[in-house]
């Protein structure tokens, strides 16, 4: 196979693009480096495209691995044929070579196997030839009280065995066969006990074609039968099969044999085919499920840790809790720990003044400007005692609820115990309340990003592909924002291009004995980190007030010598990049081409470094949605239908997204009322962080749910999606079957709490 050309064709690029990228993977080089620093060489492929490529690259040299073995284990049987070994060179993917290597594979004593030890292949082949004999007399030559053969019937039995593994074994039947369940099949489902109540009532009795099942129903229906809840099985068009494989193997209906290879197609069928063949089917929806899944965990994640940072402000943070009190920590504008202490306003202590003393005191004594709440248990009634408590105070001060998703993690964690030796959990985690406000980012990558909790059934799917997918994003992020080397922790700086744990910890510890780095160079003094971790690391990392004006940009070192010259043809100085002072260049080139190609580097390079002069290490993440600030409490029951609200998303999954409009219980937008045109997903629409419009639809207090709808409330994100048939009159498609249309609500209710998000610090308490 030409990996190169498929790849190109696969993800509709130049095969030159391709060969660049691989050659630079090979080389040792990491995605964000490639994405940034080697634009000319690929094309300007990015990083969600790059790690799509590697992704394939790797998949499909591990298929010409396998054929490789397949080919040589064939080969060392003498059973390998010029025609099989076109076929297996041909095959694009795995499931296609283990088909063809199917009757060669080493097998465990099969009813075939034991069959042939008999000595009745001779019979088996008599049959298969389909001439005019008396069967039963050709059998009866075949008994052998020895062999355990004691009637013509066992013989025919034997044979039938025999034929039956051989039908199972062909290629070409399985991949027909698999192709027929996938289009014309069903996937069904039955409760194991009906009279049983479970989250899983909408599935008692569910049928959807094979083609049509969304993924968040294949992972549901994976979780129930996981929890011996439900029955799965995938029907397939059995007569069709049946009738099918008949024509391709009976060429003799008049002789005798015919009922017996009729006898055999359909076992063979029942007992060795179609348990494989639904096998696949349910692990391709798996995998097929997974992967959309993790696209969205990664798309959430993304948004989430690229959320804008509260700079210059004195955070207090409030992780909530009843019987153990609430824990507060107060930390500086850089993040740093002034003080932490202890409240009990909520049950069963309820010492509601004594607290507000303690609060007021630490907002007058640090000048706290804002507090960050968790939204774990007893955020609602700490909530209520935040708001008393800025309505009492004579100094301006507002407060966010921030996703308390993976704290606990992070508190009992070793990572937090080096960082504060002397606090106990839950002041590890107030202080990470507080500084995923001032820093998100460099807060959060402290967590295994699978605990943030802003997916949907992270827990039910394989986890090293999603701890692989999940820290790709993680280290997209890091590198997009870049690091301040003598501020950055090790938890983040392990994340920049080229920065290992061991090497992060050693950039750290120099720092500690010889103070601030003074230029990247100096990184080159580090243990461990070499001239190609150099060469991978140094963009990405920031030196402010350095001694050379450049290491505060995003400006690679290997290009310092094409901007000095860049900056002299233009009438600029060092100095006035150090005193940013070079904001108008853009304006003073008129041919990026010719002026590139004088100082001896790629246009598109030559563009960044414009944009990085104008702008030194611009944060990305000014752009994105600020969080809201508030001031005053907003109770469900204060909630009726037609109120407009403004929210913040805090999950996207298939079917909707998940609404944080300040009443603690986040509210429900269906995909359906999201916006006026028709959409597929939701992240077409909006992502995690975005600040949206909002209209209560309904609002049930009892089982604490609300139903919200942004349909005309936001035109921008109208504008934008392409997609013009309006969601009237062109419904998204629901299940077929009357419970089905249920599922999603009920995912969403009853489900929520197992696949993760803001109910991780719930439950734990």
């Amino acid at each position: 196979m030409d990996i190169i050309a498929k790849i190109s064709e696969e993800l509709n690029i130049k095969k030159s693009q391709t060969e660049a990228a691989v050659k630079l993977i090979d080389e040792g080089n990491t995605i964000p480096f490639i994405a940034r620093y080697r634009k000319e060489v690929t094309g300007a492929l990015n990083d969600e495209q790059l790690r799509d490529l590697f992704e394939r690259l790797t998949y499909l040299r591990n298929l010409e691995d396998r054929k490789a073995t397949v080919l040589a284990s064939i080969e060392e049987q003498q059973k390998l044929t010029p025609e099989l070994k076109a076929q297996i060179e041909a095959a694009e993917t795995l499931v296609a070579v283990e088909d063809l290597y199917r009757p060669y594979k080493q097998k465990r004593r099969t009813r075939a196997i034991i069959a042939k030890e008999k000595g009745l292949e001779p019979l088996a082949e008599l049959i298969m030839k389909q001439e005019e004999i008396a069967l039963l007399e050709e059998a009866a030559a075949f008994v052998d009280e020895e062999k355990d053969v004691k009637t013509a019937e066992d013989a025919i039995a034997g044979a039938m065995d025999i034929i039956a593994e051989q039908i199972s074994d062909n290629a070409e039947f399985r991949t027909r066969i698999r192709e027929m369940t996938t289009k014309s099949g069903k996937v069904k489902s039955t409760a194991k006990d009906e009279k049983a109540e479970s989250v899983y009532e909408m599935y008692y009795e569910y049928e959807e074609p094979v083609t049509k099942v969304a993924g968040h129903r294949t992972l549901a229906l994976n979780r129930g039968e996981k929890e011996k809840v439900l029955t799965i099985n995938v029907e397939a068009p059995e007569e069709e099969i049946l009738r099918y494989l008949e024509k391709q193997i009976i060429t003799n209906d008049t002789a005798e044999t015919a009922e017996v290879l009729k006898n055999t197609i359909k076992d063979a069928y029942d007992r060795l085919i179609a348990p494989a063949i639904e096998r696949e089917i349910r692990s391709e929806l798996t995998e097929t499920a997974e992967d959309g899944a993790i696209k969205v965990f990664g798309k959430n994640l993304e948004q989430l840790l690229m959320a804008p940072p509260i700079a210059g402000q004195v955070v207090l943070g409030w992780d909530p809790a009843f019987r153990t009190g609430c824990k507060i920590a107060v930390v500086d504008e850089t993040g740093k720990v002034l003080d932490t202490t202890v409240i009990y306003p909520t049950a069963p202590q309820n010492r509601v003044e004594e607290a507000k003393v303690v609060i007021k005191k630490l907002i007058d004594k640090y000048h706290v400007t804002l507090i960050s709440l968790g939204n774990g248990t007893a955020s609602r009634e700490s909530e209520q005692i935040i708001v008393e408590i800025l309505k009492e105070i004579p100094v301006p001060v507002q407060y966010v609820i921030v996703n308390e998703a993976g704290a606990s993690v992070y508190s009992a964690s070793k990572l937090a115990t080096e960082e504060f030796p002397n606090f106990d959990v839950g002041q590890r985690s107030a202080t990470s309340m507080a500084r995923r406000l001032q820093d998100p980012l460099a807060e959060l990558v402290k967590i295994d990003p699978k605990s943030i909790g802003v997916g949907q059934y992270q827990h039910d799917m394989n986890q090293k592909k999603l701890s692989d997918a999940l820290e790709g994003v993680v280290e997209d992020c890091v590198n997009k924002v870049g690091v301040d080397l003598n501020t950055a922790s090790a938890s983040l700086l392990e994340y920049i291009s080229g920065i290992s744990k061991p090497i992060a910890k050693n950039i750290v510890t120099y720092r500690e004995e010889n103070g601030k780095f003074t230029s990247r160079k100096e990184l080159l003094k580090v243990a461990k980190l070499g001239p190609k971790a150099f060469e991978q690391c140094a963009g990405f990392m920031r030196i402010t007030e350095g001694k050379n004006p450049l290491d505060a940009t995003g400006v690679h070192p290997e290009s310092y010598q094409a901007t000095e010259t860049l900056l002299d043809k233009l009438g600029y100085s060092m100095e006035d990049v150090k005193n940013r002072n070079v904001a108008g260049i853009s304006k003073k080139v008129s041919d990026y081409v010719k002026l590139a190609e004088e100082l001896g580097i790629g246009e598109l390079t030559l563009q960044d470094i414009v944009k990085e002069l104008e702008k030194p290490a611009r944060d990305p993440r000014e752009d994105m949605p600020k969080p809201i600030l508030r001031s005053d409490v907003l109770d469900m029951e204060d909630l009726t239908p037609g109120m407009e609200l403004k929210g913040t998303v805090r999950n996207v999954i298939d079917f909707g997204v998940f609404v944080d409009i300040g009443v603690h219980q986040d509210g429900l937008v269906h995909i359906s009322e999201i916006c006026t045109k028709f959409i597929k997903h939701p992240l077409e629409a909006v992502s995690v962080g975005d600040v949206v419009n909002v209209k209560v639809l309904d609002c049930d207090v009892k089982k604490a749910r609300i139903a919200l709808t942004m349909k005309g409330l936001n035109p921008e994100i109208d504008a934008r999606i392409k997609t013009t048939a309006p969601t009237e009159g062109r419904p998204h498609k629901k299940p077929q079957k009357k419970q089905q249309k249920r599922s999603d609500a009920i995912d969403v209710s009853a489900l929520m709490a197992k696949m993760g998000g803001n109910h991780e610090r719930r439950n734990r308490k």
